[in-house]
């Protein structure tokens, strides 16, 4: 036993040793990873609150603010259009979904496998990824719910690459079904909820399908089809899909950097919510397209902090056109989207 101690001992000296070196700073607790370079800090939950990055946790060195939301690129359900009324008194409360109301608003959606991974999965055995000029970690789960008629197992995989020396990192989320379904889809947080009080955190939000929207735009609750929705099948794809807000110190009114969520193919978000409900709920739901039990679907994201629009433009015209991520010791590499 003493032996095995040690020998882990060294390992986690070494690891912490290897990344400093390549400067990172990255603690490891019984409930968080964080990760801490030149340019931003940023902890990931194994319990409580899981997926993605922690809400509060992303700092951008430069000028001091942080995220204000619940969390980013957090994940929910596995989804599919339709509605589950005819049989909803035999699901399990987690995986029942109503319609028609402020927070889902009108249209038909139902829940194909859950629960609900950010609030119900409890705890994620996070695996970190050591890089000489990266650190990334992956995390797993498989749904335990699911509708009648449908199986539960499939997977979803995240991986969260923080590169070194810039004020983003590059995120994927990918699902691998268990079930058929003519439009799955995954449903997620991207860039993540706003909380404020009359718009006192941020002074306005940029959607590359939409403009600039002003915060008194979110001062009173409304429906996510109310306005500033975003659908595939109505609106067409986009020729960047970026959802940003431009940060503001609710103490003093200053403005700071962008916060922004871009997902690398336009075509694969399906529908995206930006309405007010408490906070500002930014919904964001990708696929929506046929798949059978046994295959995959996926989405990129570049998730952080710019000065201006037109660096995010700059830096998504870099990336464009990709839909997974793949990582090694050696070095990561975002996977192109299928034609």
């Amino acid at each position: 036993m003493k032996a095995t101690c040690v020998l882990l001992l060294s390992f986690s000296l070494s690891f912490v040793a290897n990344a400093q070196q390549y400067g990172f700073n990255i603690t490891d607790t019984t409930d968080e990873i964080g990760i801490a370079s030149d340019t931003l800090e940023a902890a990931v939950r194994k319990r409580g609150y899981v997926s993605g990055v922690k809400g509060g946790s992303l700092l951008d060195k430069k000028t001091g603010f942080r995220d204000r939301g619940h969390g980013l690129d957090i994940v929910d359900w596995i989804m599919e259009p339709g509605s589950d009324e005819a049989y909803r008194d035999k699901l399990p409360s987690d995986l029942a979904y109503y319609f028609g109301n402020l927070y889902h608003g009108q249209r038909p959606k139902r829940s194909i496998e859950g629960p609900q991974i950010c609030t119900k999965a409890r705890e994620l055995q996070p695996r970190v990824v050591e890089g000489r000029d990266f650190v990334a970690i992956e995390m797993k789960w498989n749904y335990t719910l699911a509708a009648p008629g449908r199986n539960t197992g499939s997977e979803w995989r995240q991986w969260l690459v923080f590169p070194r020396g810039k004020r983003y990192f590059i995120s994927s989320d990918r699902i691998t079904s268990r079930n058929d379904s003519p439009a799955m889809f995954l449903r997620i947080d991207m860039p993540g909820h706003i909380k404020h009080k009359r718009g006192d955190t941020f002074s306005e939000i940029y959607l590359s399908y939409r403009g600039h929207i002003s915060n008194s735009e979110f001062f009173l609750d409304f429906p996510p089809d109310a306005k500033f929705n975003y659908r595939r099948d109505r609106d067409g794809v986009p020729q960047r899909f970026i959802r940003a807000y431009r940060a503001r110190d609710p103490q003093t009114g200053k403005g700071g950097p962008w916060l922004a969520g871009m997902t690398l193919n336009p075509s694969d978000p399906s529908e995206a919510w930006c309405h007010q409900r408490g906070y500002v709920c930014m919904i964001h739901e990708f696929g929506e397209r046929p798949i059978k039990a046994g295959e995959s679907f996926s989405a990129a994201f570049i998730v952080g902090w710019f000065d201006s629009i037109e660096e995010m433009h700059a830096v998504y015209d870099r990336f464009k056109g990709h839909s997974d991520l793949e990582v090694a010791a050696n070095g990561w590499r975002l996977i192109p989207s299928k034609p």
